[in-house]
């Protein structure tokens, strides 16, 4: 009996990054709704039953590799925001904004199934399911993390922080980036990076009304 308990297979334990990178690259190459407990299973390996320990379900899965890729895409970006807030030379502080709105295809650069994923999957469609309260707030609050960083550049960039400073500013770092690069999957090209800086340039020129 001792030699049956010793020999017989234990399950096998996995990372919860290695089932969030599967998750992020199935997602990428084939859709969110391909994202299910069974295809990340065969992709890493993991009996369903383990990650089911881990993940309540196939939506929190790809609620959790949602927020990792957009936690990778917020301190990416924060890094040009602080450059742009600290800067004193107003020239240096338009180029960071630039470089700030070019953060979808850095992140590319970087992490191309992160940046793909926050192309395919809208953060009001993980908020609908039904998650557990504490991930809901996680999500709801990259959100809430952008409007600060686009508030602080408002004022940075012209003492003001109002809807219509917000505006300008949410022109260059949330609807040009997805006209000019995701929505067009254009993510890698270049002709379309420098069309944005160029788009982002004339719209800071010009400011809020």
């Amino acid at each position: 009996m001792l030699c049956k308990l010793l020999f017989m297979p234990r399950p096998r334990t996995h990372d919860p990054e290695t089932v969030l990178d599967a998750a992020e690259n199935i997602a990428a190459r084939s859709g969110p709704a391909a994202v299910t407990v069974r295809a990340v299973a065969a992709a890493t390996g993991v009996s369903n039953g383990a990650l089911y320990h881990t993940f309540a379900s196939r939506q929190e899965v790809l609620a959790r590799t949602w927020l990792r890729a957009a936690r990778r895409f917020l301190a990416l970006q924060a890094a040009d925001i602080d450059r742009a807030v600290d800067a004193t030379d107003p020239s240096a502080r338009i180029e960071a904004v630039v470089d700030a709105a070019e953060t979808p295809a850095r992140l590319a650069d970087t992490h191309p199934d992160s940046a793909r994923l926050l192309m395919l999957v809208d953060r009001a469609d993980l908020l609908a399911g039904d998650l557990p309260a504490d991930l809901a707030l996680e999500i709801a609050a990259t959100e809430k993390a952008l409007l600060t960083a686009l508030k602080r550049l408002a004022r940075a960039l012209w003492g003001r922080a109002d809807r219509r400073g917000v505006a300008t500013v949410t022109t260059c770092l949330v609807d040009l980036p997805t006209a000019l690069l995701l929505r067009r999957d254009r993510l890698t090209d270049p002709l379309a990076r420098r069309q944005l800086r160029a788009a982002v340039r004339a719209v800071l020129e010009l400011g809020p009304r």
